[in-house]
């Protein structure tokens, strides 16, 4: 802990978890959050619960837990796949957007940390 970029980066994911917290963010775990960035930003559409564990090194039951708790939150929607039902898809949702895009705001204004601009 000796490098001062090391001690930077934790300082700045300390100021994003107090923004966090202090907004009333629901708190997902780092599992959860991975599964949600990965289905918003790194991987084109159809998402399902096969290819997400597949891309992630995690197992089905991992990733279909996680995407309950986004789920209930409306982060994500689940359909069955018409041209074969024993898939889910997961959809993106305009809640999830939101989401995300009140964190970026929240890693914006952490990155600025307590004194201004770093």
């Amino acid at each position: 802990m000796n490098d001062p970029g090391s001690l930077e980066a934790l300082r700045f994911w300390h100021r994003l978890s107090i923004a966090q917290v202090r907004g009333g963010q629901p708190d997902l775990s780092t599992r959860q959050m991975a599964i949600l960035l990965e289905v918003y930003f790194n991987t084109a559409p159809p998402h399902t619960v096969r290819g997400l564990s597949e891309k992630l090194g995690l197992s089905k039951p991992v990733i279909s837990r996680a995407l309950d708790k986004m789920g209930r939150l409306g982060f994500i929607k689940r359909t069955r796949d018409d041209a074969d039902r024993r898939n889910v898809l997961i959809h993106r949702t305009v809640d999830g957007a939101m989401y995300l895009s009140e964190l970026a705001g929240l890693l914006q204004g952490a990155r600025q940390g307590p004194d201004g601009p770093e």
